[in-house]
């Protein structure tokens, strides 16, 4: 199960987390990759956002300005250790949506995919 103490890096533009990514990767952690697929209604950051996790629950970027990350950092590391993609959706009409924080009326899907380095 996830790391209960997530550390958050201040870097937010989408091409930082896409380098910091690679940099992390490159030096042998495992990460994997957040990307804001689709939204609908009032919601939080835009098509093509982007969260970046470590192994260890180090993150940088967003895909809701803070509402969701928790959960989305807790399902990256689910992923980082089944090696399989997924696609996370969240909304208002979602007992879960309500639970992690997004309650700004809108839908948000988000792919998540663990990075394999070459």
């Amino acid at each position: 199960m996830a790391n209960s103490s997530m550390t958050e890096t201040a870097t937010h533009s989408d091409d930082n987390v896409l380098a910091q990514a690679a940099a992390w990767a490159d030096a042998g952690h495992k990460v994997a990759l957040a990307t804001v697929i689709e939204t609908w209604g009032s919601a939080p950051r835009p098509v093509g956002s982007q969260l970046a996790i470590r192994e260890d629950a180090t993150f940088v970027g967003s895909v809701s300005g803070g509402c969701i990350e928790g959960d989305v950092v807790i399902r990256a590391l689910d992923a980082i250790q089944s090696e399989a993609s997924e696609v996370l959706e969240y909304g208002v009409a979602d007992a879960m949506a309500w639970e992690v924080g997004l309650a700004c009326g809108g839908k948000i899907k988000i792919y998540l995919e663990p990075l394999t380095h070459s």
